[in-house]
């Protein structure tokens, strides 16, 4: 699994890479892909169920998606604080210094183009209008799923897949401003339909599996751990001294003079600030 995108072999993530086809970013494509190999979670869906399937996909990617990527990725508070914070944390040194901007700038691209408004910008109205239409996608999720474990029955489909993938961040992460998640956990039967993926297919995503997984951690931090933290800590210091030394030189702060010395022991080379000495 990766967390880095220059690591993946589409330069974004998520990636498929197969061995006759190529490699896939699109989400839509991987589906396909796997549909292809006989891997498909809609099988057994009836006509009817097929383009309700199509119909909840439309339906989310044009009133829920704009609003998770607003919530997520254009909320000051809410990038500032958890989104730029979570991804500077994972996102290895020093790619970690620039890529959370312009992921953010690709994703407000991405939502003025979906919008249609190339001069939008967060503000309390664009927020307004973007959590009323989640609220409504949201809403009518609820009414058709209603009392059933997943959309339709018992077997998960690829809607259910695309539901959860879109809800669960909304669900879990801790936003400041949290006005579209708090209206999310008061749909009872959502709040249920998220927490049941996640202990089946999710286990160490749940309470106790981050015990677990916090438990294991502490248990691992023993002292032959040590040497090789130090060593990355290490390697970071002189990789960013090395930054330094490069822009320092290159923008002229600092220069490498060659002097020449009357007297046998020729010329000799001087580290010091790029100046001209004045002639009086």
């Amino acid at each position: 699994m990766l967390s880095n995108p220059w690591r993946s072999p589409t330069g974004s993530l998520p990636a498929l890479k197969t061995r006759d086809e190529g490699a896939f970013s699109q989400p839509s494509k991987i589906i396909t892909h796997l549909r292809k190999q006989k891997y498909n979670a809609d099988y057994d869906l009836s006509a009817k169920e097929g383009a309700d399937t199509l119909a909840f996909i439309s339906l989310l990617e044009e009133k829920l998606i704009p609003a998770q990527i607003y919530a997520l990725w254009i909320d000051p508070k809410n990038y500032v604080e958890v989104t730029r914070r979570w991804y500077a944390e994972n996102i290895p040194f020093p790619l970690n210094f620039v890529l959370p901007g312009r992921m953010q700038h690709k994703q407000l691209e991405r939502l003025r183009l979906m919008r249609g408004d190339g001069a939008l910008e967060a503000g309390e109205e664009v927020e307004k209008e973007l959590y009323r239409d989640a609220r409504e996608c949201m809403n009518l999720l609820s009414q058709r799923l209603g009392s059933n474990r997943f959309f339709f029955g018992d077997s998960p489909s690829s809607l259910d897949a695309y539901v959860f993938g879109h809800l669960a961040p909304l669900l879990k992460i801790k936003l400041p401003n949290s006005k579209l998640q708090q209206h999310l956990k008061d749909l009872d039967n959502l709040d249920n339909f998220c927490s049941n993926i996640l202990s089946i297919y999710f286990p160490s995503e749940t309470p106790e599996g981050v015990e677990q997984a916090a438990s294991s951690t502490q248990e691992g931090s023993d002292p032959h751990h040590q040497p090789y933290k130090r060593h990355k800590q290490l390697l970071s210091v002189l990789v960013a001294v090395a930054a330094m030394l490069s822009y320092a030189l290159l923008s002229g702060i600092v220069a490498i003079e060659h002097v020449q010395e009357e007297g046998p022991r020729g010329g000799s080379a001087s580290i010091g600030p790029a100046h001209e000495e004045e002639e009086e």
